[in-house]
């Protein structure tokens, strides 16, 4: 297996750029961070948060030969610069001529308002059993994680497996643009990134984004549960392949869920029926299974054989991960990000887990649902209520809504101010038995609750 390789002159001719510094520069092992910078690699200057101009020197220093950039003064000897008028179009253009190199693999897109992610990995797992299969890393699922993920694909790739985000209308349409997918798999519509999606309509409609895309001879894999999902499938031209618990073509049935959260659970196919346990956790992700199997099946992936690869498939960090502390505190750090659809679940396997002591859940704001957020964090307190969870820290007044309807149906619940705040109510508090449960969108940062939790030894 070998990546792709270009010299900077070539890199150039694709992105439209010109040269700075040595030509013949071999172009490879793409890296957006100089602090991950290698010898031989090549260091993207993205324009984000922080510009990237300000650590090509960095990424020289520590051994990066070539750069793609929008600017520079100086170029190390021996070393390549290619200057284009946009960094982010020339690594769209370098992906695109990435995939026709590639020997006319099947793409498979995956977007949706909540387990992407896990859907994207129990797919990859699920294909693996018989291609040659390259998916996103992590969640790069925007408009350079994708692209990045396709240069970095090996050149014996036969199927890619690419997670798509969806924060503003337009993104799903931009990267469907780059990879072309020919199964399209969207999870769920919810209300993540409604604030900039316009609402739920809005957040339809760039989902919709990928199943416009996908041709006339490809597959598009819809929720049969789910309204919204299912009135998507009138988008599509190509042909569209249910999951769900009841008139779907994939059914999910006799799910059940062990004392670690991990889940089991019958599926009934248009290609045979199996039973598989998974190594996630949450029912939740019961679902997310039925979606890799159908694409498994459209695929022509033998059913048993896709079945017992989803046995073994990877768990990411701080989704749902269970651990037990030094002090017999289970923790669950589901702390990666939120919305109203993946707290629900998370809430949902915090009641079902059988532990001798209280339920505590580490609740911070659910980020970006604009005039949507209050009802959403109220509709979270209710469900907090519901399932009798024995005691509530609210993280942040972005969920003061949370704090208020948990408090007036009768949950124990403490506001705090930040993630440390939430430390010093837990630290001394927790005993053997007891179990916490922790998540929020990703920048609440409350992943150090749960690490502190873990550390915690007296």
């Amino acid at each position: 297996m070998t990546t792709w390789t270009r010299t900077a002159a070539e890199v150039a001719t694709i992105t439209g750029g010109s040269v700075v510094g040595d030509d013949a520069v071999v172009v490879e092992q793409y890296v957006i961070d100089s602090r991950i910078a290698t010898p031989g690699s090549t260091f993207v200057a993205l324009r984000d948060e922080r510009d990237g101009h300000d650590f090509v020197d960095a990424a020289f220093a520590a051994g990066s030969t070539s750069a793609l950039v929008e600017q520079i003064e100086t170029v190390p000897s021996g070393a390549a610069a290619i200057v284009v008028p946009d960094v982010l179009d020339a690594l769209a253009s370098l992906a695109r001529a990435r995939l026709a190199d590639l020997e006319d693999p099947t793409v498979v897109g995956i977007t949706g308002s909540t387990g992407k992610t896990s859907t994207k990995d129990l797919t990859a797992a699920a294909l693996r059993a018989s291609r040659r299969v390259h998916a996103n890393p992590a969640s790069w699922n925007n408009e350079f994680g994708v692209p990045l993920t396709v240069l970095s694909a090996p050149s014996d790739t036969h199927t890619l497996v690419v997670e798509m985000g969806e924060r503003r209308p337009g993104d799903v349409h931009y990267l469907s643009e780059i990879v072309h997918p020919s199964i399209g798999v969207v999870t769920n519509v919810g209300l993540a990134h409604a604030e900039h999606l316009g609402g739920p309509e809005g957040v339809a409609a760039v989902l919709g984004e990928l199943v416009r895309h996908i041709p006339p001879s490809g597959f598009v894999v819809l929720d049969a549960d789910d309204e919204a999902s299912r009135a998507l499938g009138e988008l599509a031209e190509a042909t569209t392949v249910t999951v769900g618990s009841h008139d779907a073509d994939v059914r999910v049935h006799d799910v059940t869920v062990d004392a670690e959260l991990k889940v089991h659970a019958s599926y009934s196919t248009p290609w045979g029926t199996v039973r598989v346990g998974l190594p996630l956790r949450g029912v939740h992700q019961a679902r997310n299974a039925a979606f890799a199997l159908a694409v498994a099946g459209v695929t022509a992936v033998d059913l048993e054989v896709a079945a017992d690869a989803l046995t073994t498939a990877p768990t990411a960090p701080w989704r749902m991960n269970v651990t037990t502390s030094p002090r017999g505190v289970v923790v669950i750090n589901d702390a990666y990000n939120a919305n109203p659809a993946s707290m629900r679940a998370g809430l949902d396997a915090l009641a079902a887990l059988a532990v001798p002591g209280r339920r505590i859940a580490v609740l911070g704001e659910m980020r970006e649902l604009g005039q949507w957020s209050d009802e959403a964090h109220r509709s979270i307190g209710a469900v907090v209520h519901a399932h009798q969870i024995d005691q509530l820290i609210v993280v942040g007044t972005g969920a003061d809504a949370l704090a208020e309807t948990a408090r007036e149906a009768g949950v124990a619940t403490v506001s705090v101010a930040d993630a440390e705040a939430a430390i010093d109510c837990l630290i001394d508090d927790v005993t053997d038995g007891d179990a916490v449960f922790v998540k929020a969108s990703r920048a609440v940062g409350l992943e150090k609750v749960a690490a502190a939790l873990m550390e915690a030894t007296a």
